[in-house]
């Protein structure tokens, strides 16, 4: 039927690669729904009425909803902020069925409550990931139609919230992830912070959820220009700073069904990461990780509404911008459409994509989940690694690796079993070839992997064998950080079932975290040097097209890799945001992409950063530097696993940095 056309969420699923005909096997894609996948939405809630996320024969999809600023310590409600109702410290331990734990589940669980978001964030970001298209109203289907919902509550019904909130939050989700079979954790909130990644406590929270097994997405944050419209790095937000979450930042698919014309936001957060460290000495060291990991639509998605009373009162960011809303149909309290833009919205879609990996293979680890949305991504023309990654989101090319691969791995990381250099291929099956079909358009993979934060790595070896830094409890940074969380259960039947913490420990001397037959081209991008494009601003189209020619060092040994792609001296990158008063909630930025909303910002009242911060503008790319849109992989450069072996006449052994 004639209806008004707009930018949809089935437009989303088909750039992505996600409505593909087929995939790896003939196993059809509309099989693949995110079934059986349990997805924790952090924010400001998630409105069970609405259809669009209900089941196929319209039960819940929401199998609990929580709110946690109910139990925070009490606030006298400024800046939007929740009053608690009993103050309690969420920094208890809660033994399972104890009393404690009993109260605490009574206070904050809203299964009952009729409108559990009144702000609309939460809503729109669930839909993203998992929305299912509503007859009658335009299609605004999620990417994992059929996954279950966890709707935790941490933001106000004016979309801000406090820290505590948040860590409360994800320890909520940790301890039930196993109960509950949650397998992903949606993130599409962020603080400023100067801090490094290794003290920051929302980074600290993130690393325990990982080492639990859950796949964390974050969203970069939406500072990536000036007021003036100059390009500004070092910009991602905590907790999208730590090596161990898969960090999203937005592209702009310019409503075309192609993707070679897609761009990256302009205020998609860059890297690197710029949170400061101590040495012995006293000394400060920025952790300079590789950021974001990759990039998905992020720019005018439609998706849910979150209605108050179906009538003519709508949740509070429709209240206050009204043009976002969807017409043209007969819309009603559940069925209500409203357009967001942002990394926010970029991040669910991520999620989505993962609850698919999962359903085709439950056995994939967090970090190789990271490492095959990395690897199968689409670098996008004239961006550089802290621009968009590896590239633009390729669902597609991420589930037929996924399923490509032996779906015990997680649980033969746990047991044991499975070590660096354990084969990983399941039986029969061979490593797909580096390039996807979306709409008719090949979409040559970007092969790059960001590891350690700054190291780039290539080549078959990383999926044919499993490598150390896929352990989830393995957490790697810059300057040869590494640490292992290793997850502590409270006593129960069965047992490993309630994590009470993390017991963080150095990894033991003789581990692998690479192992032999790997790719390093850390050299391949050199130095840092924004105008010579090169290090971090090296477009990451000119890796893969460098991957294709072979040009790297094959790891003969395992090793862990030293500092990686070195910073020149004298780069004018910020150590923090400058935000006026501490708290960053853009609601209504004007960009030429659309409205960038802000995530959320969980933000406490004590943290402040110091004056005078602010990054340079003088850090935009000129135009004249920009590398011209048609460059492309012609059919003649395709990836070939062959090509890339056969110029590899002699191996060689990083000699930076010392053996595990």
């Amino acid at each position: 039927p004639n209806r008004p056309a707009t930018r949809t969420s089935s437009f989303l699923t088909a750039i992505t690669g996600t409505t593909n005909s087929t995939l790896s096997g003939g196993l059809p894609t509309s099989t693949l729904d995110g079934t059986g996948v349990g997805i924790a939405i952090l924010d400001s809630g998630i409105d069970s009425k609405h259809l669009a996320l209900r089941g196929a024969t319209g039960g819940n999809r929401i199998a609990r909803s929580v709110d946690l600023t109910l139990a925070s310590d009490s606030m006298s409600g400024n800046n939007g902020l929740a009053k608690g109702k009993l103050g309690q410290d969420q920094s208890i331990d809660y033994f399972p069925s104890s009393k404690a734990q009993s109260d605490r589940e009574s206070t904050i669980i809203t299964t009952a409550v009729v409108d559990r978001d009144q702000y609309g964030h939460g809503t729109h970001v669930a839909s993203i990931a998992a929305g299912r298209t509503i007859a009658g109203t335009p299609d605004a289907g999620g990417i994992a139609p059929n996954a279950t919902l966890y709707d935790v509550k941490v933001l106000s019904d004016n979309g801000i919230g406090e820290i505590g909130d948040v860590l409360a939050g994800i320890d909520w989700v940790i301890y039930h992830s196993k109960e509950y079979g949650i397998r992903i954790l949606n993130l599409s909130l962020s603080a400023d912070s100067t801090e490094s990644y290794r003290t920051d406590p929302l980074c600290r929270a993130v690393r325990s959820a990982t080492a639990s097994g859950l796949a964390v997405v974050v969203a970069a944050g939406n500072y990536g220009k000036s007021a003036t419209g100059a390009e500004v790095y070092g910009t991602i937000t905590s907790p999208a700073n730590d090596p161990s979450v898969i960090t999203v930042g937005s592209d702009n698919s310019r409503s075309t069904a192609t993707r070679n014309d897609d761009v990256v936001n302009n205020f998609s957060s860059r890297g690197p990461t710029r949170g400061v460290w101590f040495d012995d000495s006293g000394n400060a060291h920025p952790d300079n990780l590789i950021k974001p990991d990759l990039v998905a639509p992020g720019n005018r998605l439609l998706g849910a509404m979150a209605n108050n009373d179906g009538t003519a009162v709508y949740n509070n960011l429709i209240t206050k911008y009204p043009f976002l809303r969807m017409t043209g149909y007969p819309a009603n309290v559940s069925n209500g459409l409203m357009e967001l833009s942002g990394t926010s919205v970029a991040a669910p879609v991520v999620s989505g994509a993962i609850a698919l990996m999962l359903q085709a293979n439950p056995g994939l680890t967090p970090a190789l989940i990271k490492a095959i949305l990395q690897y199968t991504a689409q670098p996008l023309a004239r961006y550089n690694l802290v621009e968009q990654g590896a590239g633009s989101l390729n669902v597609d090319g991420a589930v037929r690796l996924a399923q490509a691969l032996r779906t015990d791995i997680a649980a033969g990381v746990a047991s044991g079993s499975i070590v660096s250099g354990t084969n990983l291929l399941a039986a029969g099956k061979s490593m797909p070839l580096p390039k996807s079909t979306i709409n008719g358009e090949t979409v040559y993979w970007s092969r790059v992997v960001v590891a350690g934060g700054t190291h780039l790595l290539t080549g078959s070896k990383l999926f044919k064998e499993y490598q150390g830094f896929y352990d989830p409890r393995v957490v790697w940074g810059s300057n040869n950080w590494a640490r292992v969380y290793t997850p502590v259960y409270w006593p129960s039947k069965p047992a490993n079932l309630y994590m009470s913490y993390t017991a963080e420990s150095v990894p033991a001397t003789n581990s692998k975290l690479v192992g032999s037959g790997v790719w390093l081209i850390d050299a391949m991008a050199g130095p840092s040097r924004r105008l010579a494009l090169t290090g971090i601003f090296m477009p990451t189209i000119y890796l893969t097209k460098g991957i294709a020619l072979s040009q790297g060092i094959a790891l003969s040994e395992g090793v862990a890799l030293s500092e990686g792609i070195a910073l020149a001296e004298g780069m004018a990158l910020s150590e923090g945001i400058a935000l006026s008063e501490g708290i960053a909630l853009s609601e209504g930025m004007a960009l030429s992409e659309g409205i960038a909303l802000s995530e959320g910002i969980a933000l406490s009242e004590g943290i402040a950063l110091s004056e005078g911060i602010a990054l340079s503008e003088g850090i935009a790319l000129s135009e004249g530097i920009a590398l011209a849109e048609g460059i492309s992989l012609s059919e003649g450069v395709a990836l070939s696993e062959a090509l890339l072996q056969a110029s590899s006449s002699t191996s060689e052994q990083s000699t930076s940095g010392e053996a595990w």
